[in-house]
């Protein structure tokens, strides 16, 4: 079983990742960002970096799509194969961050790699304002986000909003300003629970 999650940056993916993990006993996959040598670049210098970062990223979830897909276990992923080309690579094409040839090329490649590549089980989306992603993302304190542009948030913002509208898959919403599941364990109670309900049919897909 592959259970997915997906939302902005800093909108706490990791966090339910590994908690998700720790009370299910499923197997975690988190995103690359301490081994990924084309992060800090990305952040310095975006148009220079950004087909190279997106390559990296759609290769790696690319792999994780195939093993995913290979074992029985079960799978909490941190971000998604969908992602990438549906919102952060648009999102840069559409601030000029990278060009018609190289976002082309790209989504030439996505476009194949999806016809080997099924939708996860669930996915659970969190929903975050700019204000609570601005704040978490100061808090944890990686110091190349720390000169993240706004209007390249705003963009990934209102692409994953496009996205999520036309999402055809099992899904599960998060209010990430009101849930605080890293911080409340009632909260997280309660994300515990809307999964099961969804997992096992007990309630409707919202």
């Amino acid at each position: 079983m592959h259970i997915a999650i997906a939302g902005n940056i800093g909108c706490g993916k990791t966090t339910l990742t590994r908690m998700l993990a720790e009370h299910y006993g499923w197997q975690p996959r988190y995103e690359s960002v301490s081994d990924n040598p084309y992060l800090e670049d990305f952040y310095a210098d975006m148009e220079r970096w950004s087909f190279n970062l997106q390559i990296y990223f759609l290769n790696r979830r690319f792999k994780e799509v195939v093993e995913i897909s290979q074992t029985d276990d079960i799978i909490v992923q941190d971000r998604t194969i969908f992602e990438d080309a549906c919102i952060f690579a648009p999102n840069l094409h559409d601030q000029g961050m990278m060009s018609d040839r190289d976002f082309n090329n790209y989504k030439d490649l996505f476009d194949l790699m999806m016809s080997l590549v099924k939708l996860p089980d669930l996915m659970i989306y969190i929903r975050s304002s700019i204000s609570t992603l601005v704040s978490q993302i100061q808090k944890r304190g990686r110091e190349y986000e720390q000169t993240m542009r706004l209007d390249y948030l705003q963009g990934l913002e209102r692409r994953y909003e496009e996205w999520i509208k036309t999402y055809e898959g099992r899904l599960l919403v998060i209010d990430g300003d009101n849930c605080k599941f890293g911080d409340n364990p009632e909260h997280f109670d309660q994300v515990i629970n809307r999964i099961d309900g969804l997992l096992y049919g007990l309630f409707p897909i919202v």
